[in-house]
């Protein structure tokens, strides 16, 4: 007999427990390696209308705070320092930078070590923070319907629906779905036999020898960005992929472009970023030795090796710079000494050094406007005339999301809740093909973003863990209704939908006009599981 999940009394204290504080913000100036924080307090959400019960919920989460993903930002500013180090040309907290630069790189390298759900160690792993994240994040879903998965979980045994977990096939995104899942479980043992992995799309790439991808991956829903000819080759106009394939070239086309690249280079043609640069380096680095660079008499890499051991003595790693990246101005020390500051932001159970130190506020927040001008054309909204190039490839996953709402207004009740983990990527788009308010706004190219002119914001958008979900009501009738939380914030589908609100100002759509609005057309037949 399965174990009992807990009662909705149970569930609802859970939730009163883990509203008692919530954490809405965040100190500092992290863009998108922002550590995670639900941005509404769960006791403050909207009651459902009478008669209205929750039947499924669905999330699309981006993975938890990680480490670098791999050895290049870090060794090429190690290179920096110990050049500067040989010369006598450091700050007395310039040279506390190098032993924090080499302690960052050592918990990198051995990330995820003797934890339990980490296979491979190294550089690109979830942190302890980033653990924590999808943990909790699973006990707020699970404490926000407690209705749902106690009605789901008494039934397994007798009316048993699926619990669907799909990710992008990369580690960090499937530890995301194991640490999310596990803690789901922990609260609520009787939902395990509900888990289901579904087989990933096959047969890929067509006409060419089949890449086998493991149960639960979807990389053309969770990884669409990066599809490729070697393991995603969609040639039939028929398959329903094709278009999301061709989405993902023409969009890792635009990558390429001179114009995009022109766009994301301009901050770095201002004097702003001289100026930034000079103030940040100095705190550290003699002026002398900071002319060399800057008048093109010195530059550094991510060259060398480095060899770091585990306390215990039981785990080695060595990593090797590939060179490839490269300091050769003011400007790219300063802007890989803020990517070192940024990411220790969800490293600090592994990292106990400060980053902030090197890293004055004033610095940190002009860097982190930088990073967001390069967001908003390469991931974000774009220009006017890019016409959707950077997220038409997520609309494969937008109507993911409405052909599980489908399902469920065709009687289909196996889904309980569908689970899907995935990188910023995917989230960032996703934002904009779902036309929400506050990141869908692109410009023309005759005038460039700023924090002046337009709300865009990576740590808002894609904060680490950052997740987009639906929660699904239905009333005797079976009318089915549609609430939308956007990093656990009640929020407004595109504006061209309100006349689908049950009410004016109300949080919860009527779905078959949320439907209609957003031109979304239902399959004859119930999707396929995953």
């Amino acid at each position: 007999m399965p174990p009992s999940l807990p009662p909705s009394s149970m569930l609802l204290a859970l939730a009163l427990s883990l509203s008692a504080s919530p954490a809405l913000a965040v100190d500092g100036h992290y863009q998108t390696k922002t550590p995670y924080a639900p941005q509404q307090d769960p006791a403050t959400y909207a009651a459902p209308p009478a008669g209205f019960q929750p039947i499924f919920t669905q999330l699309v989460a981006r993975h938890g705070a990680r480490g670098l993903t791999g050895m290049k930002n870090d060794a090429a500013l190690y290179a920096m320092w110990q050049q500067a180090a040989a010369q006598d040309a450091l700050t007395p907290l310039g040279r506390e930078l190098g032993p924090d630069i080499l302690a960052l790189m050592k918990a990198n390298a051995l990330l995820g070590y003797g934890v339990a759900g980490i296979e491979n160690p190294g550089y690109g792993n979830l942190s302890q923070t980033g653990i924590e994240e999808h943990r909790q994040l699973a006990a707020r879903m699970l404490a926000r319907l407690p209705a749902l998965f106690a009605q789901v979980g008494q039934a397994a045994a007798t009316a048993p629906r699926q619990l669907v977990t799909i990710h992008s096939g990369v580690d960090r995104a499937r530890d995301s779905a194991r640490f999310f899942t596990q803690s789901l479980l922990e609260h609520a043992p009787a939902l395990a036999p509900l888990l289901y992995l579904p087989p990933a799309p096959a047969p890929y790439p067509q006409g060419r020898k089949a890449v086998a991808q493991p149960d639960g991956v979807n990389r053309f829903l969770l990884y669409a960005h990066k599809l490729a000819p070697t393991t995603d080759l969609v040639t039939d106009p028929a398959n329903p992929y094709y278009a999301t394939y061709g989405a993902s070239q023409a969009y890792q086309r635009y990558e390429k472009t001179k114009q995009l690249h022109a766009l994301m280079d301009a901050p770095a043609r201002l004097p702003a970023a001289a100026m930034h640069a000079r103030h940040v380096l100095e705190r550290l680095f003699a002026p002398a030795f900071l002319d060399q660079l800057e008048r093109g008499a010195s530059s550094y890499a991510d060259t060398g090796s480095y060899t770091f051991t585990s306390a215990d003595g039981k785990f080695t790693r060595t990593m090797t710079g590939g060179g490839k990246s490269a300091i050769r101005s003011l400007n790219a020390a300063a802007t890989k000494l803020y990517d070192l500051y940024a990411i220790s932001a969800g490293m600090r159970h592994e990292v106990t050094a400060d980053f902030s130190r090197y890293m004055p506020v004033e610095d940190a927040r002009y860097y982190a406007a930088v990073a967001d001008h390069e967001d908003f054309y390469q991931k974000g909204p774009a220009t006017t005339e890019s016409g959707g190039v950077t997220w038409r490839f997520a609309l494969a996953l937008r109507e993911d999301f409405f052909n599980e709402v489908d399902a469920l207004a065709k009687g289909d009740l196996r889904h309980a809740a569908k689970l899907r983990f995935t990188h910023a990527e995917m989230i960032i788009p996703l934002a904009s093909a779902m036309g929400l308010q506050q990141v869908l706004a692109p410009l023309p190219v005759s005038t460039p973003y700023s924090h002046a002119n337009n709300p865009w914001r990576g740590a808002s958008v894609s904060p680490l863990a950052a997740n987009m979900q639906w929660d699904v009501y239905r009333n005797g009738e079976g009318q089915l209704i549609v609430r939308l939380l956007y990093n656990e914030k009640e929020t407004a589908f595109q504006a061209s939908c309100d006349a689908a609100r049950i009410a004016p100002g109300s949080v919860f759509y009527d779905y078959a006009k949320l439907a209609t609005c957003y031109g979304h057309v239902a399959a004859r037949q119930a999707p396929p599981l995953g």
